[in-house]
Formats: structure tokens, sequence, C-alpha cells
């Protein structure tokens, strides 16, 4: 996709795979990708008033679980930082952004008919969750390009702390107790205080301070 962008590809374009033989999650890691899930990629042309790219991410995190809650209404899909769609602690969808110059490329995956085996995490899919058959990676991107389009006019037309208290509330609930582990041997525990305004997670350790964290992996306490 980036190299469509390159040579000038527009806002709006869509590519979809059947099948992944190098797919990539967040920090390098490997996505599984079998036949049967979703793997797509949305291009974003970044202009001059556009509020600040990474937030990106929280826009289609969105779009991903408007696009879940319209498939299964009663699941209890939310969002979990900075990227992740889970349904009671279960991953089912991530998103990847990746830039160069002007051109966002949104890399989005979710498990549709297939869960992939995980070592030390829990996952899931759609049909695992109780989706219809009929449910595929085709019909999964028809629901999600108009969703990510009307989060995507959300992103430009209200100011970004609006956009993120609208994420906040399909995340996680206000005191819940988290750890984040920001390197191999940096690791924090705390409980959720909500974001920044720049979408960083904002977590009250048990002495009171609030720690700012830009990037790292969140592990949820029971």
């Amino acid at each position: 996709m980036l190299e469509r962008a390159e040579a000038g590809a527009p806002e709006g374009l869509w590519i979809r795979a059947e099948q992944q033989s190098g797919g990539r999650g967040r920090l390098g890691r490997q996505w599984l990708s079998p036949l049967g899930n979703l793997y797509c990629s949305t291009l974003v042309r970044i202009g001059s008033q556009d509020p600040a790219a990474h937030l990106l991410a929280f826009v289609a995190g969105l779009a991903v679980l408007d696009t879940v809650r319209a498939i299964l209404p009663d699941s209890h899909a939310r969002l979990k930082w900075p990227n992740d769609v889970h349904v009671d602690g279960a991953k089912l969808a991530g998103i990847l952004l990746e830039r160069r110059r002007d051109a966002v490329v949104v890399g989005i995956g979710m498990n549709v008919a297939i869960t992939p085996e995980v070592t030390g995490r829990s996952v899931t899919s759609l049909h695992d969750q109780g989706a219809m058959a009929q449910v595929d990676a085709a019909a999964v991107i028809e629901l999600l390009e108009p969703r990510f389009r009307s989060r995507l006019l959300q992103w430009r037309t209200t100011d970004p702390a609006t956009l993120l208290e609208v994420w906040c509330a399909a995340a996680h609930k206000p005191g819940e107790a988290m750890a984040v582990q920001r390197g191999p041997e940096d690791r924090i525990e705390g409980v959720f205080e909500g974001l920044s305004t720049d979408g960083a997670l904002l977590l009250r350790c048990a002495d009171g301070r609030i720690e700012s964290v830009s990037a790292g992996d969140v592990h949820l306490l029971a």
C-alpha cells in the first residue's frame, strides 16, 4: 500500500488480502494470517489542517468496534489501548499504522472465521462469538468501510478531546487495574485514569502519581 501511496493513490483506497505470509502486528510481532480472516489496509492522506496522524489508531479502533457491534450486537466487545479490540478479554482485532510523508496506511486484521493459536494470549473470532456462517471477510469489509469513513470525518471535524472521550467510553473502565510492560525490565502497575490530550495512557500508581505511557503492552489485572 505504501508503494501505491508513493505512486499517487488517493485517500480511500482499500486493499484486502485473502491470506498473508508476512503479517505484522505492533512491535514487529508476527500476525498469524490464515485463510478466512480479514487482512486489509486503507490509505489516509494527511492535510495541513488535520489533527495529529497518530490519532488515526483511535479512529480505526472505533470503526472496527462499530463493525463488530453491527455483526454481534450483544457481544461484550471493547477497545484495549492502544489499538486492539477484545471480547471478554480475548483479542479479536488489531490495528497498525505506517506513515510515509502525507500518506498513512491503516492496517486492520480481524479474526473472522479462524481463531489462531497464540502462545500466552487469549484470542477469539467473530464465528467463535456467534456470528452467522455467511459472515466472511468480504462481508466484514463492506461493513467496515463506511464506518471508517464516518469515524474519519469525526476525526477531521471534532476536536481530538471529543474523539478520545468517545474512545474511552468504549474502552477501559475508570479505575480498572492494569499493568503496562514498557520494556523488558520496565513494568508498572496501577489503575486506568484515562487518556492524555495526545492519546497517551494515564495510569494512577499505588503511590498516587500519574504515569503517562506513550507505548507499551497493557495487561489487565483481575
